[in-house]
């Protein structure tokens, strides 16, 4: 049967696509492939797939596919190359390491629906708790941990596996990342004082809840004052009076009244116009029952010209 000449050229065509393919496939996988190789491991690179099995598949698809596939291949390795050659223009483009406030949008069906985690416990309804709780754990729960531990002992078992899971986790993580900083304290250098300052504001948002036990809470608070105690030798100046304030209030917890002093004055010999350093002073005096240091601090407090808040101006009108 003879050809006729369409079917003469399909064949032909199809006889040097089929040589075009087989050139592919044997410079790839014994050229290109063992190219690369060697030029990852001369740069430590590891190899983590073997590249001829791409070349295997591209040469099916040319086989199978003639014409189209070798110059779809061809086109996009053209692009790519064009790609890279030329040159963006970053005339107008800026980087700037200012930090970028992403505004989202608020999740309104969530929200109506919200209410205080305290107010769900008191009233007890399943319902109510069980959603107050599943958004807490949506949320951030470092500030909700007083709360979250008032719900251990309600009546709902759901809820209250909720909070002990929740509480049991927090602690965890707050346990491992305290000793994980604690550790850095040694290997920092004495001129540096970032990890004492991150201890001292990161520490305080969970032990002012008093979450923890007693013994566990005055250890953690000792852990924190040896922080502050480093923070001090290396940088006193940069201690600000909020870090301060915390530091002395956490020590007046746990009745260290001999600790609590030292840092008192610290904070007053450093910072005589804040607020804290009067503030910090009177809650000492108040609670060590030292009625004359108490009202002297008070005293000096009204004839200073420093800005009081609506707490302060209230403990002024009732012992004045």
């Amino acid at each position: 049967m003879r050809l006729t000449w369409d079917e003469w050229a399909f064949l032909v065509l199809w006889i040097i696509n089929l040589l075009i393919s087989i050139v592919y496939l044997l410079v790839g996988i014994f050229l290109v492939v063992p190219t690369q190789n060697q030029k990852k491991r001369e740069a430590g690179e590891e190899i983590l797939h073997d590249g001829r099995q791409t070349y295997f598949l591209r040469a099916g698809v040319m086989v199978l596919c003639p014409v189209v596939g070798p110059l779809f291949f061809f086109l996009s390795y053209l692009l790519f190359k064009l790609l890279v050659w030329t040159h963006p223009d970053l005339e107008d483009v800026t980087f700037s390491k200012e930090r970028v406030k992403t505004q989202l949008r608020a999740d309104e069906e969530r929200e109506r629906d919200m209410i205080p985690l305290e107010e769900a416990i008191s009233v007890n309804e399943k319902k109510d708790l069980r959603q107050v709780m599943l958004n807490t754990i949506r949320g951030d729960i470092h500030s909700s941990l007083s709360a979250i531990a008032m719900a251990l002992n309600i009546e709902d078992t759901e809820s209250s596996h909720y909070a002990a899971s929740i509480l049991s986790d927090a602690l965890n993580t707050f346990r491992v990342n305290v000793q994980k900083m604690y550790k850095e304290l040694d290997e920092e250098a004495d001129n540096q004082v970032d990890v004492e300052s991150e201890m001292l504001s990161y520490m305080d948002t969970v032990l002012c809840q008093q979450v923890f036990t007693d013994i566990e809470q005055r250890r953690m608070v000792g852990i924190m004052e040896q922080a502050a105690q480093s923070f001090y030798r290396k940088e006193p100046f940069t201690i600000t009076p909020k870090q301060y304030e915390a530091l002395c209030l956490r020590l007046l917890e746990i009745r260290d009244y001999e600790k609590t002093s030292l840092w008192c004055q610290r904070l007053t010999t450093q910072y005589p116009d804040e607020l804290a350093s009067y503030t910090c002073r009177l809650k000492l005096y108040f609670t060590q029952k030292n009625r004359e240091a108490f009202f002297q601090t008070l005293n000096s407090l009204k004839a200073s010209g420093v800005l009081v808040d609506s707490e302060t101006l209230e403990l002024i009108r009732v012992f004045s």
